[in-house]
């Protein structure tokens, strides 16, 4: 069920209005209706996912000899807006829509293949918010329609919280509104989670110095093996084509060589990696990004974020493993200390 405080978001200007709610079929429908009776304006908002429902979840369990990490990936945005049967429009993937499912089970997989190797791997399906909400790059909009969305990635994660085991480090990562919902979580999560975070992985979006303000729990990577810190990058060209909705970010680091300097880093033999410590995104050079096609002027012109998940995957799935094994020997040294004394 969407929180009715989203709705102090949408007014009629000059109109005193009533609202009308239809419970229809798989969700729920809000129509807004002047004194005439007449509909100003309607909303969709389909049903809630049920975390208990394995259908709600794409998992994998790579950790054979159980010295992994849980990873828990949000998948990033995959629905434009769409109409109901009743041509009432929805900015929400419908998580109980096999195609809706299918299509962010593309990218989920693709992670998996790299994500899983080594660790279990467990990944949401949720009603994220269409892409139309960043195509207005406008922060209140973005803000307004993403509420319902990370609500479902809190309650998937608490879900996955009680039903793990806690002795194991835990991974948290996802891409563009993925990586939106990984700062949200940062700030959902209580101490004792916090604790057992080997890193969170922030892939194409940004940390804000509001975001730092929140909570204790956003901690700027410095290296390549501290552990309960946050990974972010962005990937452009040239820092000109910056996308400030996604990529003002006030922290950043070189997933190559994993330092925050200038430093330059060579990827795939052919592809100079550099981070702009003034703008804390990687500067590229040697890759096109051409098999990524611009959409509209909000991706893929000049930056090339949909490479995000794909370019340093190999990095990723190494550094996963470091933070793992470094946050495991962080407690191997506290029982011993607890045994001694």
């Amino acid at each position: 069920m969407p929180s009715f405080s989203m709705l102090n978001k949408y007014r009629t200007r000059g109109l005193a209005a009533i609202l009308v709610i239809l419970c229809v079929a798989g969700g729920i429908a809000y129509h807004y209706c002047n004194n005439d009776n007449v509909t100003v304006a309607t909303q969709f908002f389909p049903q809630a996912p049920d975390y208990a429902d394995t259908l709600m979840w794409i998992t994998e369990d790579g950790d054979a000899e159980g010295m992994g990490a849980d990873v828990f990936y949000v998948v990033s945005t995959w629905e434009k807006d769409w109409m109901t049967e009743d041509s009432v429009v929805c900015h929400y993937a419908d998580v109980w829509n096999p195609t809706h499912r299918e299509r962010m089970g593309i990218e989920i997989n693709r992670v998996a293949a790299y994500m899983a190797s080594g660790n279990r791997f467990y990944a949401p399906f949720y009603r994220h918010t269409t892409i139309e909400a960043f195509e207005t790059q406008n922060e209140d909009t973005v803000f307004s329609r993403t509420r319902l969305a990370m609500g479902d990635v809190c309650e998937a994660f608490d879900y996955f919280q009680a039903q793990r085991d806690k002795s194991r480090p835990l991974i948290i990562a996802g891409f563009s509104q993925g990586g939106l919902a990984v700062v949200e979580l940062l700030k959902h999560m209580d101490d004792e989670t916090y604790r057992q975070l080997a890193a969170a992985y922030v892939l194409g979006y940004k940390v804000t110095p509001e975001d730092t303000l929140q909570t204790r729990h956003i901690k700027a990577a410095q290296g390549e093996a501290d552990t309960g810190v946050t990974i972010c990058y962005n990937t452009v060209k040239d820092v000109k084509y910056i996308k400030p909705v996604i990529a003002a970010t006030c922290m950043g680091i070189n997933p190559v060589n994993w330092r925050t300097d200038a430093t330059p880093a060579t990827l795939h033999d052919t592809i100079t990696v550099i981070l702009s410590p003034e703008y804390h995104v990687l500067v590229v050079s040697g890759y096109s990004g051409s098999e990524y096609k611009p959409y509209k002027d909000l991706l893929n012109v000049g930056d090339i974020h949909s490479c995000e998940p794909w370019l340093y995957s190999e990095c990723l799935a190494k550094n996963i493993a470091v933070r793992t094994k470094a946050l495991r020997g962080i407690g191997e040294l506290f029982e011993q200390k607890k045994r001694v004394e």
